[in-house]
């Protein structure tokens, strides 16, 4: 029976093997609690101070300004509220982009959001972001890479607008971190240890030092004054580990992944009623979205899982809906029968020669199944 396949990366990847001893290790070594004062709880503290100080510079940033959270949600999150709890006297507006991951957008809508548009590619115009921003905003928001159809953003411009404006900036780095340099000029940074190989469970929030930011409780139940609770350390040595371990192979993996969405792209455009979403070459290298008229997205990523393929469609963060994606909805491209694919290090050649090779046949065998002669 030929293998089974995961082309669902962008919602997580597997543990990476050298995350995977690091985490068995660290049962043995890091179990104590770091907080306290005896030998073994000392050597804990040791492990998490060297695990900080690892994804701060992968981060660029300090030990002291990066915390561990939950998931990569919950840093969302904190971030967000810490950040609008300190400027509360300048008021509660948030102003995001579009296409933000749907934590960000549910944080936001507790306060007063303000959404800027995208273009069809997905991508914010700074002047817009600037115009959104004219008025007083407790805080900003942009995500470094759509998670939905990989498109990058402009953060840095969008970083000097809001330096121009004196508002701090909050940028999603779940998508970016690991695998390439991670954006400047954020005041706070959040991202996720299971985008990058580590272990699910292990978020992290980034506070760049001078920026207003409350903590939501008090702080002695925040780790490092920031994340609730105490750490799990096991899985954030493992993270750090993954983490840098995906840094070094970065370069490699995006050389690699890049042709081979850039076939699935051209495969899923040569098809008829098929739209291809996203910006082709200032992307992600190894996520593609497309979307085929007259399907909905539950057949086909029902079709794709019969034949071995696991892919996601929808709204990739709230997939269990099945609901149109709401970044597609924010481009104004098509979303019917959409579906995501995003590749890792585990992916080879001939998976994607299978899954070319399989497309074709599925829609046009859904769509006959319809009633409809498309393809």
């Amino acid at each position: 029976m030929t293998a089974r396949v995961s082309f669902d990366s962008a919602s997580g990847l597997p543990l990476h093997p050298a995350a995977r001893q690091a985490l068995l290790a660290a049962y043995d070594d890091g179990w104590a609690d770091p907080g306290r004062l005896y030998a073994s709880a000392r050597r804990a503290r040791q492990l998490l101070d060297g695990a900080r100080a690892s994804v701060a510079a992968a981060l660029g940033a300090r030990p002291d300004e990066v915390s561990f959270t939950a998931n990569g949600s919950t840093a969302l999150y904190a971030g967000l509220d810490g950040l609008v709890a300190a400027r509360a006297r300048t008021g509660r507006r948030v102003v995001h982009s579009a296409v933000e991951h749907s934590a960000l957008l549910h944080a936001a809508a507790a306060h007063e959001p303000v959404a800027v548009p995208v273009d069809r590619l997905g991508r914010v115009d700074p002047e817009a972001y600037a115009a959104a921003l004219t008025e007083p905003a407790g805080a900003a928001c942009l995500i470094a890479a759509s998670h939905e159809v990989g498109t990058r953003q402009p953060v840095a411009a969008v970083a000097e607008v809001c330096r121009a404006r004196g508002v701090p900036l909050l940028v999603d780095a779940a998508q970016v971190a690991g695998r390439g340099p991670v954006p400047e000029g954020w005041s706070v940074l959040a991202a996720s240890a299971r985008k990058w190989g580590g272990p699910p469970g292990v978020g992290v929030l980034a506070v760049r030092t001078g920026t207003r930011w409350h903590a939501p409780r008090p702080e002695d139940e925040h780790e490092q004054g920031r994340a609730p609770g105490s750490v799990a350390l096991p899985a954030v040595l493992a993270a750090a580990v993954a983490l840098e371990a995906a840094r070094a192979e970065a370069a490699t993996e995006d050389a690699r992944l890049r042709p081979l969405v850039d076939r699935i792209r051209a495969t899923a455009a040569a098809l008829p009623d098929v739209e291809v979403a996203g910006d082709a070459v200032d992307r992600l290298p190894h996520l593609v979205t497309f979307s085929c008229l007259y399907l909905d997205g539950e057949q086909l990523v029902r079709a794709f899982d019969e034949a071995g393929f696991e892919v996601s469609s929808g709204s990739s963060c709230t997939s269990s809906t099945l609901e149109p994606s709401h970044v597609l909805v924010a481009m104004g491209v098509l979303t019917h029968g959409n579906v995501r694919v995003s590749l890792s290090r585990t992916t080879s050649e001939e998976d994607v020669e299978r899954f070319l090779a399989l497309l074709p046949e599925v829609v046009g065998r859904l769509r006959r199944e319809a009633g409809v002669d498309a393809v």
